[in-house]
């Protein structure tokens, strides 16, 4: 048994490296060909543009895992299938769930490292990527640890947790902002502390917000709901600046939706990318798991391409289907990690059926 583990891991495991090899070049420098049209923009320049591309890789690895798994695994037993070695493994007695096992087992050494990738290099590199092109397009925006925002408008200093864009072009939404109001000599005239600035129609507003003036030897202090914020910072410069939720550690997304919570927002975003992240090591292995033996009647008349289009296929069909029903479940108020397991139990059903019949 453990000499077919090891045939068909290292079958398995050479055909996801250079699936995930191929894969990820080809997203990174898609990226690449974009960031060239953003060369001279401030102090923007080609190394940079390569610097920022290599920085995003750990975490573009960690993202295109689960397609490479999947393909991978395909070419794998289809490369065992085309040298006849499968057919053995079928006639010594081994069942098409031995099979599949032994691929999970293979798989499960690496995506334990690819979890750890996800959780360390993956978002230091992102962090430092974004903070790299920010201080290299713009001058008044700097991006700190854990995605904390910090710009400078005028005579004023602005401080943000963490922001996120929804709908249209140029809206933005800034959480936990703080506002430093300076005179020309350097002294702190205001502070004002808001739960939320939104950017919509073109203009800032302020909510939930405690404006403290101070002047000699006095402050005072006010309070009010929400109110028109003058302020000339770029919206679509934010935007590039925000780090997705998808792309936090679980520490940071645990360490949003705790504020969140405490000021009463809405934390569904992060709740979401959480869950997400906690189930990411289990989507991957049950998809690859069962999706093996759907595929078992094709490896050994079909080519590489035909292999190709089915770990496409259903990787694919399987990410629609998970997101649709995580969408589906936040409408009707189910909880994430229900809504996240639903995907997997339902590919345990199918697989199961199909071992029952095709044992």
């Amino acid at each position: 048994m453990k000499r077919v583990d090891r045939l068909v891991a290292m079958a398995v495991l050479g055909a996801v490296a250079v699936a995930w090899a191929t894969i990820v070049g080809l997203d990174a420098f898609r990226t690449f060909i974009f960031e060239l049209d953003d060369i001279g923009q401030g102090q923007y320049t080609f190394a940079r543009a390569v610097t920022y591309v290599l920085l995003t890789v750990p975490r573009r690895g960690y993202e295109m895992f689960g397609y490479a798994a999947l393909i991978g695994g395909l070419l794998g037993l289809g490369g065992l299938a085309g040298t006849g070695e499968l057919t053995a493994l079928r006639a010594a007695g081994l069942s098409k769930l031995r099979i599949c096992a032994s691929v999970v087992l293979g798989l499960g050494v690496l995506t334990l490292g690819v979890v750890l990738l996800g959780e360390t290099l993956g978002p230091y590199g992102e962090r430092k990527a974004q903070a790299l092109q920010l201080a290299a397009k713009s001058k008044d925006i700097a991006l700190a640890r854990g995605g904390v925002l910090w710009a400078r408008d005028g005579g004023s200093v602005i401080g943000a947790r963490h922001g996120r864009t929804h709908g249209g072009k140029g809206e933005v939404d800034l959480d936990g902002v703080r506002v430093f109001e300076f005179d020309a000599d350097g002294r702190l005239v205001a502070l004002t502390l808001a739960d939320k600035a939104v950017h919509v129609g073109g203009e800032w507003t302020l909510h939930d917000l405690r404006r403290t003036e101070f002047g000699e030897g006095s402050a005072t202090s006010r309070k009010e709901a929400s109110k028109q914020w003058q302020s000339t910072l770029d919206p679509g410069v934010l935007a590039t600046s925000i780090i997705k939720p998808q792309y936090m550690t679980l520490r940071d997304l645990g360490q949003n939706i705790a504020a969140l919570d405490r000021s009463q927002q809405d934390a569904s975003t992060f709740r979401d990318a959480w869950w997400a992240r906690v189930f990411y090591p289990l989507d991957l292995l049950v998809l690859v798991f069962c999706a093996m033996p759907f595929a078992f009647g094709t490896l050994r008349s079909g080519g590489l391409s035909k292999r190709l289009f089915i770990g496409i296929v259903l990787t694919i069909g399987f990410y629609l289907a998970q997101r649709a029903i995580v969408s589906i479940g936040a409408v009707y108020g189910l909880h994430p990690a229900f809504a996240n397991l639903i995907p997997p139990l339902l590919l345990v059903v199918l697989a199961t059926g199909y071992f029952r019949r095709h044992a």
